[in-house]
């Protein structure tokens, strides 16, 4: 199963694990680097100010539910204003 690993990340804290999305949408083609982020900025809510979000795919092996692949490229980090 492929998920997300979301990241927040700023200079007092360095990287910090928000959460892991798992994603569910059928059609790949709305399956954007923005709805992901967008998933991100609405977990930090009002801790948002001055944090950029970045995540990574991984994959989740269905039965144990262990990540067995990672991407290991981090995305272009969203600037939060």
């Amino acid at each position: 199963m492929l998920a997300y690993e979301v990241y927040s990340f700023d200079n007092t804290n360095g990287y910090e694990l928000i959460g892991v999305l798992p994603e569910r949408r059928k059609v790949a083609t709305r399956i954007t680097r923005e709805s992901v982020l967008n998933w991100g900025k609405k977990l930090l809510g009002d801790n948002a100010n001055g944090k950029s979000i970045l995540f990574k795919q991984v994959e989740i092996d269905k039965n144990t539910g262990r990540i067995v692949w990672v991407n290991t490229a981090f995305r272009k980090p969203l600037e939060i204003a």
